[in-house]
């Protein structure tokens, strides 16, 4: 037998879109509640790097980055190219800081200034700091008993059960442990402290990036008294006479309805684990290739069907469907398989990338999606999407490899497993890699010519601020570039994976869902990945997923208070 219940707003997901809406929404009098199929909440952001893409923002003007509003949108324009939207992304760089601001003096919501370049600082409009900014670290005590549901963290970024914070800094204390007394204490005091919340709390408690995020959300959400109900799927929109009037749930309790004065928000992570709709959307995919998507598994494009149900516009695009990144598979406990983003190890100095020709595609150095994109491009002959991370014995011991952590930790348990492929010599680790030895040989030697003097004469892998800043500063002249010269030789198969989908349900830029011929669906709103992106299938810079997706989950929030407000005056007045 089904309940019903009334609320002003119902929000349908538990990352940064969804909660971002419903704290705003409810901070301007709408009651709201928060449904979340799984048992968890924080969504992919929870599994994410915290970071905003907001120019023009507060945190980093109070940091001395100076930045204008004008050289944003070139930047815009040169980055989304044919799929320039400029109604939206001028609403976005207008209400971006408005967004940050707000957040910052009405929630437990705080963010701290980065250093990141843009993805592609050499384009115009382009800048080497001050557009990203992160979230600031959180003590999920504060959460209370709350904490138990807060998404963990993805497993394989962890070193047992620990965050990484997402400002490069952090991470270079743990590659500096070994060869500084400073980077050895901090690293020390970090593991210390760790242990001790595991033995208290079974998990880490002094959470950072996307974590730090999700948590500092939806303590914002619950200090207001927001419900998030996990573990409640929706089944089906409800449709009034004035458009959509509630959903349909169901959960431990049975099924469940949930009648809204003033509509539905869809946030639910967009599509990265339906797998009918990825053979439609991703091209390397309907070659047969394989996608590992890093995201959680519950992201099966519920909210796009959702939205499709009630005859809201799908489109497949955008030149990329999803923010690209390169990812392996290493072993789990339990006999489970893991997938590992490749953020960090393509930067470093004596990494280089191969593919089944036993070649170099692309500079290893650019952002993640940008060099998804290339082993998409790559691949196009073949049916697999796939390159080969290819080190020597110094690097695999300074840096590591996927998975692989540097010295002093061990790698025979990986080795065994097949995920670390080694070979004494070039050839052997070609033979083992299934790729063409005497290629292979030749392409590394041609590299190594110019990496002894720090060039790379193929890719210019270096050139920019963007290459060299994840990668390693002391090593000079090019911190992004090294040889690879000393066996025994390492190497990493990479596959297809992605950070969220890009392509969405068509919206007015205040998210409002749009029928095909873009006439609105009434009281359905869309944002976070479900919402069409506004990067037109590009990636310009750390945190561009996050920045808008908080931004609309913000501007949406408002113009449903501001209509709900309209109607309540017109109400009165008659």
């Amino acid at each position: 037998m089904s309940s019903v219940q009334q609320v002003d707003l119902i929000v349908v997901g538990s990352g940064a879109g969804g909660l971002s809406t419903a704290v705003v929404a409810k901070k301007r009098g709408l009651n709201v509640v928060v449904l979340e199929k799984a048992p968890v909440f924080g969504g992919t952001t929870a599994f994410s790097g915290g970071v905003l893409w907001i120019p023009g923002n507060s945190v980093s003007k109070a940091a001395g980055v100076h930045d204008t509003k004008d050289a944003a949108l070139e930047y815009m324009k040169n980055e989304t190219g044919e799929y320039f939207n400029e109604a939206a992304v001028d609403l976005f760089l207008e209400k971006g800081p408005e967004m940050v601001d707000f957040f910052q003096q009405n929630t437990t919501v705080q963010f701290i200034p980065t250093l990141y370049p843009d993805y592609h600082p050499t384009v115009p409009g382009g800048v080497d700091i001050g557009r990203s900014i992160l979230a600031k670290p959180f003590d999920i005590r504060e959460l209370g008993k709350e904490k138990e549901r807060l998404r963990p963290p993805l497993e394989t970024i962890t070193f047992i059960g620990m965050m990484f914070n997402s400002s490069n800094a952090d991470l270079k204390h743990f590659f500096n442990a070994t060869k500084s007394l400073r980077s050895f204490i901090y690293v020390v005091k970090r593991l210390a402290n760790h242990i001790k919340e595991l033995a208290l709390y079974k998990r880490g408690v002094h959470v950072t990036s996307g974590n730090a995020l999700a948590a500092r959300l939806a303590k914002s959400a619950f200090d207001l008294g927001i419900p998030i109900l996990t573990s409640t799927a929706v089944v089906e929109l409800i449709e009034g006479q004035e458009g959509i009037a509630g959903v349909r749930t169901q959960g431990a309790e049975g099924e469940k309805t949930i009648l809204a004065k003033h509509g539905v928000v869809l946030a639910a992570g967009g599509f990265p684990h339906d797998k009918e709709r990825l053979k439609h959307a991703f091209p390397h995919v309907q070659r047969g290739g394989t996608h590992h998507s890093p995201a959680p598994i519950d992201n099966t494009g519920d909210g796009v069907r959702l939205a499709e149900s009630v005859g809201a516009d799908f489109q497949v695009k955008y030149p990329s469907a999803a923010a690209w990144m390169p990812v392996s598979l290493p072993p789990l406990s339990g006999g489970r398989q893991g997938v590992f983003p490749h953020l960090l190890d393509r930067y470093k100095p004596g990494v280089v990338g191969v593919n089944r020709y036993g070649q170099r595609f692309t500079n290893e150095s650019e952002s993640y999606h940008d060099v998804g994109a290339a082993m998409i491009k790559d691949g196009a002959q073949g049916q697999q999407t796939e390159m080969w991370l290819i080190c020597d014995q110094k690097t695999m011991s300074k840096y590591g490899l996927g998975y692989a952590k540097p010295a002093p930790m061990p790698l025979g348990g990986l080795i065994k497993s097949g995920y670390l492929l080694k070979g004494q010599t070039l050839a052997d680790l070609a033979l083992q890699c299934g790729i063409n030895a005497q290629r292979l040989e030749q392409t590394i030697a041609e590299y190594n010519v110019g990496a002894k003097q720090g060039k790379d004469t193929q890719f210019q892998r270096g050139e920019t601020s963007f290459n060299r800043y994840l990668a390693d500063p002391e090593h000079q002249p090019n911190p992004c570039v090294a040889p690879v010269e000393q066996g025994p030789f390492y190497a990493v198969h990479v596959l297809m994976g992605d950070l969220g989908t890009f392509d969405g349900i068509q919206t007015s830029v205040t998210g409002e869902a749009l029928r095909a011929d873009g006439t609105i669906i009434p009281n359905l709103y869309v944002v976070g990945n479900d919402r069409a992106s506004i990067m037109g299938g590009n990636y310009p810079g750390a945190g561009i997923t996050l920045g808008p997706i908080l931004t609309f989950g913000y501007v949406t929030a408002n113009a449903i208070a501001d209509k709900a407000q309209q109607a309540k005056g017109d109400h009165c007045a008659n």
